[in-house]
């Protein structure tokens, strides 16, 4: 019978058999067979020198969050992902959910798995050549659960933060669970320089209060919020364009005004979106024309504007 500390590191190195690398820093860390259960503060040094290492060739970090599930969060990250690689630029999708990983399923790539090499361990490629980390590449199936509690579920994010070769991206995006627990909090503070989180809501007042929450998360982290965004916010008809206010509209924007936070905009509904995700095909791009995809741009739009002006008032700080 396996002790508690022994079926962590049994269930941990099983999880991630097959990706195990050496460190390209040439530290003796990882060549070391009691790596994973050492505890000494050299090792967690080398691992934050590791994701500082990694972290250091992507120019925009952000984290996608809600309070509660059930907002369309994840919707919301892969849609984003694809409008920003449908600009031209080169990004990146870290799936956070560690109990319920879907980035490659709305991505259209369930079953690619990832690959080692020396460097380290690479992400899978998606549409539009956005690189994607998730646990559902390491899972047998998609019926296995991870039935982890959080020593583990906080070893396996270090793991995905210092070990994946994510190489130079203009935007990393963190698809993180609901709520402010393990894995929002490991990922916020193991994560340097992150430019901000994005809230996701939608327009009922159970969900505003629960903003409350993430955007107090945020701030006591010292994470600027880069905006609140409305999902499913009124209805948009695909046959002819007239909007029916299915779920209210507008809490997003009072939310973000009472708590004085930029608001980046509302989704409307639109059945192709859960369409599209079932079918692993991005909805801004298969439907490009529509009024959601373009809510979507206008988005990206505001975040980029977002960026370039504490990038002006970074300037100015410095002199």
């Amino acid at each position: 019978m396996l002790k508690r500390n022994e079926k962590r590191k049994f269930l941990l190195m099983h999880i991630f058999r097959g990706v195990q690398t050496l460190s390209e820093h040439g530290g003796k860390c990882d060549k070391c067979e009691k790596y994973e259960e050492c505890k000494d503060e050299r090792k967690i040094k080398f691992m934050n020198e590791k994701i500082k290492t990694r972290m250091s060739k992507i120019k925009h970090k952000i984290a996608i969050i809600s309070g509660k599930g059930g907002v369309g969060k994840t919707v919301i990250t892969v849609n984003l992902a694809a409008a920003f690689a449908s600009k031209g630029y080169t990004v990146g999708v870290l799936d956070a959910d560690i109990h319920g990983p879907c980035v490659p399923k709305m991505l259209g790539i369930p079953n690619k798995k990832l690959v080692a090499g020396p460097p380290g361990i690479f992400p899978a490629v998606g549409p539009l050549d956005i690189r994607v980390v998730s646990m559902d590449f390491l899972l047998p199936s998609e019926e296995t659960p991870v039935i982890w509690r959080g020593p583990l579920k906080m070893a396996a994010i270090k793991q995905f933060l210092s070990d994946i070769v994510w190489g130079s991206l203009d935007y990393l995006l963190i698809d993180l669970p609901p709520g402010t627990g393990d894995e929002p909090l490991s990922v916020m503070q193991l994560l340097p320089d992150m430019d901000g989180t994005i809230i996701v809501t939608i327009p009922s007042q159970v969900s505003q209060r629960v903003v409350k929450k993430a955007v107090s998360f945020s701030r006591q982290l010292g994470i600027p919020v880069i905006g609140i965004i409305e999902n499913m916010s009124g209805f948009t008809c695909p046959k002819c364009g007239a909007e029916i206010d299915i779920f209210k509209v507008g809490g997003g924007l009072k939310i973000a005004l009472e708590l004085n936070v930029p608001y980046l905009g509302k989704i409307p509904l639109d059945p192709r979106i859960c369409e599209d995700s079932d079918e692993g095909k991005p909805f801004v791009i298969n439907h490009a024309d529509s009024p959601a995809a373009k809510a979507f741009m206008e988005i990206v739009e505001k975040i980029e504007e977002w960026l370039k002006s504490k990038k002006m008032e970074k300037k100015v700080e410095e002199g």
